[in-house]
């Protein structure tokens, strides 16, 4: 008797244990599914607002952008108004035209004209190219006015620096090199006080001579990497500026 009480408190004992294990592989494994399935609403979610980046933003439209082509008449774009309206020009075929945009150029004191900056007639940032890569966050940074804004710099360079088509600009080694920029500028990007001549008779000379101060697009060549202020030009006809490694070409930026 007592064998039999013993037999059935076993099988009674690996009954419950089968039960126990059942309810393990079944009720608790659904609670792990269900947990995964829980949580999967938010790895996916990480996964597709941030784990895997996401639906990505659109690319932030061009506000900047170097000419693609010069008129070919050296330096003279008949003043700030005609240089402005170039790039309007080049924007408007590139699907931009819907915002204001101005030449980076400066226009000094003379023949009865004000001084202009050009820092002062292209907006406050930040300034994205043809791709939707950020140029420079704001004025301060892209002329780098305090030690903080100049150690963080602007990102222009040849590769970055693109025309209204998105194309490279040519640089140090290419052929022809056409990394000048005409601006008429001061690193600081304000207009020269002196009495020389900056800017090829404020963009209204095509002649040989007389001055344009260049920038280098590739911030590159003649020990001075300055993308807005490095060497002044041989002269204002468009041979003179191609003299020294240019075309005519200037920089212009989305004012709003």
């Amino acid at each position: 008797m007592m064998g039999k009480t013993i037999n059935i408190l076993a099988a009674l004992a690996l009954s419950a244990l089968a039960t126990t294990t059942t309810f393990a592989q079944g009720g608790g494994g659904g609670g792990q599914r269900g947990g995964g399935g829980a949580g999967a609403p938010a790895g996916g979610g990480g996964g597709q607002g941030g784990g895997r980046g996401g639906p990505q933003a659109p690319p932030m439209p061009m506000s900047f952008f170097i000419t693609s082509a010069s008129k070919g008449d050296g330096a003279n774009y008949g003043g700030l108004a005609g240089a402005d309206a170039y790039c309007q020009q080049l924007a408007t075929a590139a699907g931009r035209g819907g915002v204001m945009w101005h030449a980076y150029l400066s226009q000094q004191a003379k023949n009865g004209m004000p001084a202009v900056n050009a820092r002062d007639r292209n907006g406050s940032g930040p300034w994205y190219n043809q791709r939707g890569q950020m140029v420079a966050r704001d004025l301060g940074t892209l002329h780098g006015d305090t030690i903080d804004q100049a150690r963080v710099g602007n990102a222009l360079g040849k590769q970055i620096s693109l025309s209204d088509k998105g194309t490279v600009t040519n640089g140090v080694g290419d052929m022809p090199n056409t990394h000048d920029i005409l601006t008429g500028s001061q690193p600081n990007g304000r207009a020269y006080t002196d009495a020389a001549d900056h800017t090829c008779s404020n963009y209204t000379s095509n002649a040989d001579t007389g001055s344009v101060q260049l920038g280098h697009s590739d911030k590159q060549g003649g020990n001075n990497s300055s993308w807005n202020s490095a060497h002044a030009s041989a002269g204002c006809s468009q041979p003179k500026l191609v003299q020294t490694g240019g075309a005519g070409l200037f920089y212009c930026f989305a004012v709003n």
